[in-house]
């Protein structure tokens, strides 16, 4: 079986994968059948050739688990097209002050469709 994988290259905690096509029984570090790209996790830059890689996998090659997500958030070209939603992690205090907000905006936005009501009748 034909596996797409990462092969890690660079140094001590600073990694570099390059994207290559192996055959399942062989080491992570064996000769690659081919190289499709490379995949940087630090600064979040890549290079793929998706055209490639989808054909690998139209003839069978399975893709390991983070390289089938490179491959669904990579753009035509080859980049990296994903960005990590990032949410705020507030206080309790800040919640509450949050929640009281639109509360409070919610009764005065109320108030105006009344008062337009009634202006209107």
């Amino acid at each position: 079986m034909v596996k797409i994988r990462l092969r890690r290259l660079g140094y001590k905690k600073n990694p570099v994968f390059r994207i290559v096509v192996l055959n399942s029984t062989t080491k992570r570090e064996a000769a690659p059948i081919q190289q499709l790209g490379y995949y940087n996790p630090k600064t979040k830059e890549m290079q793929l050739d998706k055209n490639s890689a989808l054909e690998w996998i139209k003839k069978g090659a399975q893709p390991t688990q983070t390289v089938q997500f490179l491959i669904n958030n990579c753009t035509e070209e080859g980049k990296l097209n994903y960005q990590k939603k990032t949410t705020e992690k507030l206080s309790k205090k800040a919640q509450a002050k949050l929640q009281a907000e639109k509360e409070a905006q919610a009764a005065q936005e109320a108030q105006n469709t009344e008062n337009s009501e009634e202006v209107s009748a």
